[in-house]
């Protein structure tokens, strides 16, 4: 994700577009179903589609037992969600903070302007009107991610480029963890589909912290490995961060080589390792399908303009990537969550990886535990379980938890220890807020104006916070416009303004041949 955040190569998001002039512009035909494609496309001999991936993954199986992701809210902290078809149902997408620059505009807040956050939130609890109980008799056709009834909360931090600040993200967990449960809300699982390759270790970082908080809560999180050549191409050989943090799910990516048998299933090439940096580093915890992945189009979003070879038909984008793997791991725990919802996050990442099956010819370092199989986790039950290993103090750096790259402004990088908004991050400081669940106080983050009233107050309570009222205009209004966002608020002329660019999100991490 773009920025300090960066999605990796087959999940990645494309660079930051230069204006919000641009943005407004893709916004208009967001929804408009762009060009009209010829429907060839037949997801029952597609087996990386999501109808095969349900079947062969044993996602099926649970659906079939009754397990289908109901009363189980995942968190999503990416570009945003459209409501495309298969997440239009309403109640489907509940909308949190839009905490990205994009919140600016009324006609982009919370929606996706890059596609990135639509794919992974379909993979995860996708459904169209037509998948009807039974699933298993349902068309092919039907789309369905593997918790088809979970619910989606949407906490947009990502542009169209994907560009965003890590100190963005964290703001997006501790709020995820501080209202996960309010009023009818059951957050029990946080999407993390991107990472930072983070100079420091997870013993200091803030993000791998601010994780960790959300797991000492009872929130599964679940992060996407990293791409290999992103990885050792910045000098930092292991996972991406916040995967490399022993307590968190880190997700690596399988393909399936075209099969519906796991026995010939390959680690994805784009999968990263702990090789080149042996004992030192985590290993991914195990393996999900991430190759040729069949999800949700955002018509005339960055990534389905800038890489139409991935469109399927009019409807559906195919993507390669650990940013897929996690998204699919997040619905499967959802899956786990809804039969036993008593367990641990320590207790469900043991079940996963005590059922994951090892592929021949790949080590350790590069599969962990192996390839998820949840058709063998149906009939088991968590077992006592705690992890022991060392927590993080988050009180390192906030500068080199963003690693190699920064957000910028007509070439002028965010550098240093402060937040999107110019004011200094005291890593220190926030930990201990986030440590007594008070990093949000009154709609006020880190100091931040990040929202003002309508966030506190009457709005956080009663019937405001159900329904449709998730949506529209109980997100928006004058809090996120004005002086707020623009002027003294931001710092300085460096940080003012509307016309980001992020110059440092080309290059080879984003290689054309991920979408497809």
């Amino acid at each position: 994700m773009g920025s300090s955040i960066r999605k990796h190569r087959d999940g990645g998001l494309p660079r930051f577009a230069p204006m919000l002039a641009v943005f407004a512009v893709v916004a208009v035909a967001l929804l408009s179903g762009g060009s009209a494609l010829a429907t060839t496309y037949n997801p029952a001999t597609d087996m990386n589609s999501m109808y095969n991936t349900a079947k062969y993954t044993g996602a099926e199986a649970w659906c079939n037992a009754g397990y289908t992701g109901a009363g189980i809210d995942v968190a999503v902290i990416d570009t945003g969600v459209s409501p495309v078809q298969g997440l239009a149902t309403p109640g489907k997408i509940i909308y949190g903070p839009d905490l990205s620059l994009e919140s600016q505009a009324p006609n982009l807040r919370n929606l996706d302007t890059n596609g990135h956050g639509t794919f992974m939130a379909g993979l995860i609890a996708g459904k169209d009107s037509n998948l009807t109980v039974p699933y298993a008799n349902a068309p092919a056709t039907a789309y369905r991610g593997i918790a088809p009834d979970a619910r989606i909360v949407s906490i947009k931090v990502g542009v169209a480029d994907g560009g965003v600040d890590v100190s963005q993200v964290i703001a997006g967990i501790y709020w995820v963890i501080e209202h996960k449960n309010d009023n009818g809300l059951n957050i029990r699982v946080l999407n993390l589909s991107y990472g930072t390759n983070s100079a420091q270790s997870y013993l200091v970082d803030p993000l791998a912290y601010a994780v960790e908080q959300a797991w000492e809560a009872g929130i599964v999180v679940v992060a996407a490995a990293g791409n290999t050549g992103y990885q050792r191409g910045s000098d930092a050989p292991g996972l991406a961060s916040p995967a490399a943090d022993p307590f968190v799910i880190g997700v690596g990516g399988s393909d399936s080589m075209g099969t519906a048998s796991i026995s010939d299933d390959r680690v994805g090439d784009y999968s990263a390792s702990s090789a080149a940096c042996g004992s030192q580093c985590k290993n991914p915890d195990f393996l999900a399908p991430g190759s040729h992945i069949q999800g949700l189009r955002v018509p005339n979003s960055f990534v389905d303009t800038n890489h139409p070879q991935g469109r399927i038909d009019g409807r559906y984008f195919r993507g390669s990537g650990t940013s897929q793997s996690a998204a699919i791991v997040s619905g499967a725990v959802a899956l786990v969550l809804q039969k036993h919802p008593t367990a641990t996050p320590d207790q469900v990442k043991r079940m996963f990886r005590d059922q994951a099956k090892k592929l021949g010819g790949f080590d350790t370092q590069a599969q962990g535990a192996g390839e998820i199989v949840l058709s063998k986790m149906l009939p088991k039950a968590p077992s006592k379980f705690t992890q022991n290993f060392v927590p993080s103090t988050g009180t390192g750096s906030l500068e080199l938890s963003r690693g190699h790259d920064r957000i910028s402004r007509d070439g002028v990088a965010l550098t240093g220890e402060k937040d999107i908004f110019g004011r200094t991050f005291n890593s220190a400081q926030v930990a201990a807020m986030a440590a007594s669940g008070s990093t949000w106080s009154g709609g006020i983050w880190n100091g931040s104006p990040w929202s003002g009233s309508t966030w506190s107050g009457s709005t956080w309570s009663g019937s405001t916070w159900s329904g449709s009222t998730w949506s529209g205009s109980t997100w928006s209004g004058s809090t996120w416009s004005g002086s707020t966002w623009s002027g003294s608020t931001w710092s300085g002329s460096t940080w003012s303004g509307s016309s980001w660019s992020g110059s440092s999100w080309s290059g080879d991490s984003w290689a054309t041949g991920s979408w497809n």
